[in-house]
């Protein structure tokens, strides 16, 4: 099982009294990097600690918290269960860490919702996993026989993988009676064996000796590496070699190309001959070390074999032996130091997957997690991690070697749907050496917009008596948004028609936005209208926009003109108007009036003669309707004369109506009866009867006005007053009435005829028609003029061109007596 180390926290579960006050000094603790230690070797799937417990998390936030470990060599990972921080592969503290003395990784641990980095440190310990190895199973080693006692003679040293107490610790010599061994430590710590001479050597006595070094480390239980050392006695060579200095030292750059010089190492013998012959060789250093350094066993000149690499190993110790040719020996040691160089970019690595984000993300959400490593140290190994590009985002740092992409602008998908982001990490060496990583962020849409349409208003013109069910205008607004938040539907949501009339009168196609027309429009009753569209997205909420739809009526020539004057009388003839015998050419007659329903040209209307009694009697005004006389009434004329009036509109084809007009020349009414008795008797019988009915009724009132004649002179004979008489002439009303459509208000109205009487009888009176187009109050007979008659077919005598209903206005003569008041 794991044990930690360094981690605040009590085992047995006791919390000291102390506590509360110690708690400001445990704060800067425990913002501190867990930190674990476990042996190397862990089977896998071994505990090391719980990491959630630790970090402070429950078991129940595991699942949405996704806690992982974020490193490239995956040797741990984390139980998703209960939080474990588990032994995933091989742990070889000897691969891991080489020859460090403390094996400490440091572990990334990356937790989601919300993004967080965690630092985690493990301390892999040795275990005497490694024994004690020669490079060699027999070393031989010449000694002459003129050694003296005490000399010594450095043998080759084993190699221990494990550090620390499990390292080697100490050499052992079998007994001999002339050799004892002594053991002597390097700069570094390492420990080497030197074979001392405790009694003189004849080689005439034993020319060889053997012997058994055992290295011993110091491991529970220890562990041990033996070699056999072959002592050859050799003739006598008085003088050893002796190098210029026993340490030499240098420090050089890492990367320096194989076969660079480092240095030379210098030896001098003061023998002669093969004696003073002296040999280089290496020492008491290891197999990987031979492959980086190589020595010339003539000019003890150093050099490269290899790539030196300060991340793997910062300084080496290398032991030199210089041999002349009586076989004496003497030692040296090289210190190399090797230089850091920033020859390592920095590595970036991109530690969530996150690639979406939405557009109305606020300022400072996380986007991603960023993770840089630089294996250079000091200065070299400094990372600076910056965006790359102009984005409204931004790099912040967490923690030392971690970094947060966060957004630092508005974003807007309809302008911008992705961005395509470069992250470079740059370490701060000379020169410089960065890295970069590459992903896309893409923007989710939200609905952000409303609809808009094409056009501020809409206005369209239709015709009147349309087909129902026709298309009339379609309405069409965009919506940058995308999916549902940008499919638009449209309805009506207000109209100036009554809400219950809309509906029958217009729809909306909510797809497509066309409006159509649910029924034949009538520009007479119906001239404009405005609805209010609605143009409206399927977003949460909805949003939505409005636009005005005017529609125009326009008018087409679907009414025939209305002949207001001359009206027909009640038995279904025309009426007569009383033209003066001495009317001169130019005389103004009468006056045809008619409507017309339609509008604007549809509504010109043009007056012809169709048919005429004497064609070059009376003149008609094309567009004022106005009969007057062209000539003077010959004697060969006739008295009663019939005018047949077309009136036509201005409409393509035009159409018209009829009118007739009968005309009686004479001077006062008694001659203009007889005329009148002329008229052709109606077919039927009933008929018949009503034209005597009225010859009897004139006949009688004829006999009337004469009686109120002799009593209106004898009413005036006696009163001193002058005598007034009123005459019989036509009088043209030119007056607008409330009947009359405004086109036709200019001296449009028939032409009427008053019958004037004394202005003082208190007798009875004789009235007669009084053709007005508004209604008047009868008025008192006294006065100059007569009282109007006007009897009309509906008490509302007001016409309304929109309405299309024109009142009919009937006119009829009459004669009557009345008493004055």
């Amino acid at each position: 099982m794991g044990t930690r180390g360094k981690f605040v926290r009590d085992r047995t579960g006791r919390r000291p009294a102390l506590f509360l006050f110690l708690l400001p000094l445990f704060c800067r603790v425990l913002s501190d990097p867990i930190r674990y230690a476990i042996p190397e070797e862990l089977a896998r799937g071994s505990i090391v600690g719980n990491l959630a417990k630790d970090l402070g998390l429950g078991v129940q936030d595991l699942p949405t918290r996704n806690l992982r470990v974020s490193t490239e060599k995956k040797l741990f990972t984390v139980s998703a269960e209960n939080g474990d921080l588990l032994v995933s592969d091989r742990l070889d503290r000897e691969q891991i860490c080489g020859k460090k003395p403390t094996c400490v990784l440091e572990l990334e641990m990356a937790a989601e919702k919300p993004l967080k980095f965690f630092h985690v440190s493990v301390v892999i310990q040795d275990v005497n996993d490694n024994p004690p190895t020669f490079s060699a199973n027999v070393t031989e080693l010449e000694i002459s026989e003129l050694t003296l006692t005490g000399a010594t003679f450095a043998l080759e040293s084993a190699e221990d993988l494990d550090v620390g107490v499990n390292s080697l610790q100490q050499y052992y010599l079998s007994p001999d009676p002339h050799f004892s061994l002594i053991q002597k430590e390097n700069p570094d710590g390492s420990r080497y064996p030197e074979l001392v001479v405790k009694a003189p050597l004849d080689r005439e006595e034993q020319c060889c000796h053997h012997l058994i070094l055992t290295a011993v480390d110091g491991g529970e239980p220890a562990r041990s590496g033996t070699t056999q050392i072959r002592v050859v006695v050799a003739d006598a060579n008085d003088n050893p070699p002796v190098f210029t200095q026993d340490l030499y030292r240098i420090s050089v750059p890492e990367n320096l190309p194989a076969g660079s010089s480092l240095l030379k190492v210098m030896a001098t013998d003061p023998d002669e001959g093969v004696n003073a012959e002296i040999a280089y060789a290496f020492i008491n250093i290891g197999e990987a070390v031979r492959q980086l350094f190589k020595l010339d066993s003539k000019t003890g000149e150093l050099t490269t074999g290899g790539a030196l690499d300060f991340e793997k190993r910062e300084s080496y110790t290398l032991g030199v032996e210089a041999k002349d040719g009586g076989h004496h020996t003497t030692r040296c040691k090289i210190q190399i130091d090797i230089l850091d160089e920033n020859d390592n970019a920095p590595e970036i690595i991109l530690a969530s997957d996150t690639k979406h984000i939405q557009e109305d993300a606020e300022l400072g959400t996380v986007v991603a997690l960023i993770k840089t490593h630089d294996l250079d140290s000091g200065v070299n190994g400094e990372i600076l991690c910056q965006l790359k590009g102009n984005f409204p985002l931004k790099v912040i740092q967490d923690t030392k070697n971690t970094y947060k992409l966060v957004t630092d602008g508005t974003l807007d998908r309809e302008q911008t749907t992705e961005y395509n982001i470069t992250i470079m990490a740059t370490d701060k060496g000379k020169p410089a050496l960065s890295s970069s990583i590459n992903f896309t962020l893409h923007i989710a849409d939200v609905n952000d917009n409303a609809p808009v349409f094409h056009k501020a208003s809409y206005l369209v013109h239709v015709a009147e008596n349309n087909p129902p069910g026709a298309s009339i205008a379609q309405v069409s607004a965009l919506d940058p948004d995308l999916g549902q938040n940008g499919h638009v539907s449209y309805f009506i949501v207000a109209s100036d028609l009554e809400p219950r009339a809309l509906s029958s009168y217009v729809s909306v196609s909510e797809q497509s936005g066309v409006v159509f027309a649910q029924r034949a429009f009538d520009h007479e009753q119906l001239r404009a209208f405005e609805l209010t569209l609605q143009a409206r997205d399927q977003g949460s909420p909805a949003l939505s926009a409005n636009v005005s739809l005017r529609v125009l009526v326009d008018d087409l020539n679907d009414n025939a003109p209305k002949v207001l004057y001359p009206a027909l009388g009640p038995d279904g003839s025309a009426l007569f108007d009383t033209v003066p015998r001495a009317a001169q050419p130019g005389y103004l007659v009468t006056k045809v009036v008619a409507v017309d329903a339609d509008s604007g040209h549809h509504a010109w209307l043009s007056y012809h003669v169709l048919q005429a009694s004497e064609p070059g009697l009376f003149s008609l005004g094309l567009r004022t309707g106005e009969v007057r006389t062209a000539r003077a009434l010959g004697d060969r004329d006739a008295a009663r004369q019939r005018l047949l009036v077309a009136v036509r509109d201005g409409g393509q084809p035009p159409l018209s109506a009829t009118a007739t007009l009968l005309l009686v020349f004479a001077d006062s009414l008694q001659e203009a009866l007889p005329d009148l008795s002329d008229h052709p008797a109606p077919s039927d019988p009933q008929a018949d009867l009503q034209f005597y009915l009225a010859l009897a009724l004139t006949l009688i009132s004829v006999l009337f006005l004469l009686a109120v004649t002799l009593a209106i002179a004898l009413h005036l004979r006696r009163s001193s007053s002058p005598t007034t008489w009123a005459c019989f002439q036509p009088r043209l009303s030119s007056k607008s009435g409330p009947g009359i459509p405004p086109n036709y208000s200019e001296g449009t109205l028939p032409y009427s005829y008053n019958l004037c009487a004394a202005s003082h009888s208190s007798k009875t009176e004789f009235k007669f028609l009084n053709i007005k187009p508004e209604i008047i109050p009868p008025q008192d007979l006294l006065c100059d003029e007569a009282s109007w008659v006007e009897s009309t077919s509906n008490d509302n005598p007001k016409t309304t061109s929109n309405s299309g209903n024109l009142q009919q206005v009937s006119f009829f003569k009459t004669l009557s007596f009345d008493k004055c008041n």
